[in-house]
């Protein structure tokens, strides 16, 4: 009869743990707009996926860069904290399953008691009594998930597991585009510094011939003299430019592990011409940025802890059983009369708790507010990042090509103050003018250059790189029978 009752119970609570208490999970709205203000010079050019999966940086077609991405992927140590924190998640989720099974314990004992022979009840005195006990009991509980806290534990923390695999890819993403960015900066200054020196060679070039006219009088010193000054401010930009370049390399060896002064990059001038980057529609943004599937996971997960607090205000039931062996003598422990068994159930209600569970209720229900608005936030400013991109791009291209009118017209101005300096008609300021111009312009032109390929690399990251969310659907933890028996 006892075990009767015992099984109705068990099946009623059962059927019980189809009652989950907490809101259901609903993506909120973000408003996206129907179309990018400017698509950029290049949209019409670009397929579809002109993005590779997963190692977008290829759309650039530099080896070098590829194998800098490559080293960066396998030694980059806050890549590697990021992966550990996506095992610690998940292990966590796993933690948070284990409470939808039974736990069970072993309490071996041995105790040995001397009982006074005057003791209190004992009328007539008597000889003092020694005795051992033994005993291996064992105890068993299971809760029953009458309204789901376990389960939106679960769910809370799969949440969180998706969040952190985001973030994974988040700073994925963000170390890579920051090294292509780098690169790009490096390559650029190995340009310029090639334009500096050439004009430091051209300055040397207008230092020898002011010379020589001034050994045959026909310049004055001080033709010389500026002449000399504009060589050694020159030079002064040189050794600039090599400063900024030893910058870039030493931030490309921190981000592929690399120690810094074993680190060398062999100087290549830039020739690239910035790839076409496909756009998309912008809800896209809403799937394609590891931030935003990380914001957006990160509601999912304070959803479900709203549902946690809310199963605080319901009964827990919880079943327990235990049993196991107990005797005076270890010779006699392992036999039926040593045996013993109990079961039960507990059916906890609170009742008056000081507001504690209505306090954490709005706390949880708050941390799911903010959550939304934070979620919001990302988008717009995934939105923001991407028209950036495209207008920086836009307003780039138009100087570019505006830039390249300029140096060809200071080498023409460069060309015709010289002829006019050698046959008398100009002053060499009109030269050392000339000279200025032409290195400003190259320097100029060669800054453009680097700009549009670092705002591409930009605006690759904007777009997501590549990836998208339903890459982290799969990362969840679903309990498992063999968890029954392990520890």
């Amino acid at each position: 009869m006892k075990w009767s009752v015992f099984a109705l119970m068990a099946l009623i609570a059962t059927w019980l743990t189809a009652c989950t208490v907490g809101p259901k999970y609903q993506r909120p709205v973000a408003q996206a707009p129907e179309k990018w203000s400017n698509e950029g010079p290049w949209r019409t050019a670009a397929p579809k996926d002109a993005i590779p999966k997963g190692v977008w940086w290829e759309i650039f077609h530099d080896e070098q860069l590829n194998q800098y991405e490559q080293e960066l992927s396998q030694a980059n140590q806050s890549l590697i904290a990021a992966q550990d924190r996506l095992s610690q998640a998940r292990s966590l989720a796993t933690v948070a399953s284990a409470g939808l099974f039974p736990t069970m314990t072993v309490d071996p004992a041995v105790s040995g008691v001397r009982y006074s022979g005057n003791r209190p009840g004992n009328s007539t005195p008597t000889s003092p009594l020694t005795q051992s006990v033994y005993a291996i009991p064992f105890a068993l509980n299971y809760e029953v998930d009458l309204f789901g806290r376990i389960r939106k534990t679960l769910e809370a923390a799969n949440a969180n597991l998706q969040s952190t695999a985001a973030d994974l890819q988040s700073v994925q993403l963000v170390l890579t585009a920051e090294l292509a960015a780098d690169y790009f900066s490096l390559r650029e200054l190995d340009t310029e510094t090639q334009v500096v020196q050439d004009s430091i060679a051209i300055e040397k070039r207008g230092l020898d011939l002011v010379n020589s006219r001034h050994e045959g009088g026909l310049a004055s010193g001080l033709d010389l003299a500026q002449q000399q000054t504009l060589l050694d401010s020159t030079t002064t930009q040189l050794y600039l430019v090599q400063q900024q370049r030893a910058s870039f390399e030493h931030a490309i060896a921190v981000l592929t592990g690399t120690p810094a002064p074993t680190f060398k990059i062999a100087a290549i001038p830039l020739n690239f011409v910035p790839p076409p980057v496909p756009l998309g529609v912008p809800s896209d943004m809403l799937e394609r940025r590891p931030d935003v599937a990380s914001a957006e996971r990160h509601m999912a997960q304070q959803n479900a802890l709203v549902g946690v607090a809310k199963s605080a205000f319901y009964p827990q039931f919880t079943i327990a059983a235990g049993g196991g062996f107990q005797s005076i003598s270890i010779s006699s422990l392992l036999t039926a009369p040593s045996a013993f068994w109990a079961v039960g159930g507990d059916l906890l209600q609170p009742i008056l708790n000081g507001g504690r569970n209505r306090a954490n209720l709005a706390a949880t229900q708050s941390a799911y507010d903010e959550s939304v608005a934070n979620y919001r936030q990302s988008v717009l400013t995934a939105f923001q990042q991407v028209e950036d991109g495209l207008s920086s791009l836009d307003a780039l291209s138009q100087a570019a090509a505006s830039q390249s009118n300029a140096v060809n017209s200071a080498r023409r101005s460069l060309e015709l103050s010289n002829n006019r300096y050698i046959g008398g008609v100009a002053s060499y300021l009109d030269v050392i003018t000339a000279q200025v111009s032409l290195l400003n312009s190259q320097r100029l032109a060669t800054q453009l250059l680097g700009q549009q390929m670092v705002t591409s690399v930009y605006l690759v990251k904007a777009l997501g790189g590549g990836w998208d969310a339903s890459q982290i659907q799969n990362d969840v933890v679903r309990p498992k029978a063999i968890q029954a028996i392990q520890q």
